[in-house]
C-alpha cells in the first residue's frame, strides 16, 4: 500500500482532492495524512486543548472536504486554506455553544508523557499559552493561531477568515500585543528569565 501512495507523493493537495473526486480512494488517504494532523492541532488549539472535540471537528471538516471533491474548482482556493476555514467556523460555532460553561471549571487536559523536566517545562509553557490564547477574543485567537502556530500567510488568514489582509495584520498584532501582556508576569516561572 506505501508503495502506491508514493507514485502521488508529490502530487499538490489540489490534485490528489480531484483524483479523489475522480474516485481514486488513495488520493484521499494521502491528502488525510498530510491534512489531518494540522487540522486536528489547529482545533486542539482553538478548542482550548479539548483533543476529543478537535477531533470531532476534524473528522467534520475532513467529511466537508470529501463531500465537495467532485465539485472542487482548482485555483480558486488552497485545499488548505479552505478546510482551515471550514475548521475555523466549525470550532467557532462549538465555542459559542460553550459561553454557558465556566471556563475556569474545565479541567486542563491530562499529559500522559513521561515527567521529565524539559516536558514539563513544555507543558507549563504551552497551558499558559493556552490560556492566554482563550482569553483572546475570538477572531484575534483564530488569526494568531493561524498566523504564528499554523504558519500560514497574511492573505491565505485573510481567505480563510473572510477578511481583508490589512484586517489580518490589525487581528494579528493586537494578539500579539494582548499575548505579552497576559504573558508578561510569568516569564521568570515559565523558565525565561528577565530578558
Amino acid at each position: 500500500m506505501e508503495m502506491a501512495l508514493d507514485a502521488y507523493a508529490d502530487a499538490s493537495n489540489d490534485a490528489l482532492l480531484v483524483l479523489y473526486g475522480n474516485g481514486d480512494p488513495m488520493a484521499a488517504e494521502l491528502l488525510t495524512r498530510r491534512l489531518a494532523p494540522r487540522v486536528l492541532g489547529y482545533a486542539a488549539r482553538l478548542l482550548g486543548g479539548d483533543r476529543a472535540e478537535a477531533e470531532d471537528v476534524t473528522q467534520e471538516a475532513m467529511l466537508r472536504l470529501w463531500k465537495i471533491a467532485p465539485d472542487w474548482r482548482t485555483g480558486e482556493a488552497k485545499v488548505s486554506t479552505w478546510l482551515f476555514r471550514v475548521v475555523s467556523n466549525l470550532c467557532t460555532d462549538r465555542l459559542r455553544k460553550r459561553r454557558t460553561v465556566d471556563i475556569d471549571a474545565i479541567d486542563e487536559p491530562a499529559d500522559d508523557t513521561p515527567g521529565a523536566v524539559d516536558r514539563m517545562i513544555q507543558a507549563d509553557r504551552a497551558a499558559a499559552l493556552q490560556a492566554a490564547l482563550n482569553s483572546l477574543p475570538d477572531r484575534q485567537r483564530i488569526a494568531v493561531t493561524l498566523r504564528h502556530i499554523e504558519g500560514e500567510t497574511n492573505p491565505d488568514i485573510a481567505q480563510i477568515m473572510d477578511i481583508s489582509v490589512e484586517a489580518v495584520e490589525s487581528l494579528t498584532a493586537r494578539g500579539k500585543r494582548a499575548l505579552a501582556k497576559a504573558l508578561a508576569s510569568q516569564r521568570e516561572e515559565l523558565g525565561y528569565g528577565k530578558d
